[in-house]
């Protein structure tokens, strides 16, 4: 090999050896960008999943509550009150109770008067212009189709839905829509 060509294998073998230090601050520089990256879609992730998963689970728990609550009332007990409970101060305006009286609303927004009920963020029962996290409504209706029978010279529908809502107040971060579960079920007479 002529002596030129042997100098430039060399100095090329010399440029190559390792990395400058601009080009480790501009690798640092672009790992930095896609890790703030992931951190930012981490946090959004971290969010969600709390309002959607932990808050939507909660929601069905306490609907659960209510229709059991519910379900456990005779067909025509129209008296018990159902509402919850705070150291004996009913949550509504409502004094007495409508049991599974047709009524109510299963629209969490505009509740009925004896057909609803807070809780706050542990499910404990408080007063409705209290500090509530969970707003619990309730409508019972009648099936139309259902037969009728006799109840005291009286007829009757045998068959009612029962529909219960809980929603959230807010969720964690202003994440979407908010949590919502909405159970139904039917109860029949003389059940």
């Amino acid at each position: 090999m002529n002596a030129r060509k042997q100098t430039e294998l060399k100095n090329k073998r010399n440029s190559q050896r390792g990395m400058s230090l601009l080009e480790v601050v501009i690798a640092l520089a672009i790992l930095l960008i896609v890790s703030v990256s992931i951190m930012t879609v981490s946090i959004l992730s971290i969010k969600t999943t709390e309002s959607q998963g932990h808050l939507s689970a909660r929601t069905a728990e306490y609907a659960q509550d209510k229709m059991e609550q519910l379900l456990a009332l005779a067909f025509t007990d129209a008296q018990s009150d159902t509402t919850s409970t705070m150291s004996g101060i009913i949550t509504t305006a409502n004094s007495g109770g409508t049991g599974l009286a047709v009524g109510g609303s299963s629209n969490p927004l505009a509740p009925a008067v004896g057909y609803v009920d807070y809780l706050d963020s542990n499910g404990n029962p408080v007063a409705s212009g209290g500090n509530w996290y969970y707003v619990r409504v309730w409508q019972i209706a009648n099936v139309n189709s259902a037969p009728t029978v006799l109840v005291g010279g009286v007829s009757t529908i045998t068959e009612k839905v029962i529909t219960v809502t809980v929603r959230v107040k807010g969720s964690v971060g202003g994440t979407g829509m908010l949590p919502q579960s909405t159970l139904q079920a039917g109860k029949s007479y003389p059940f």
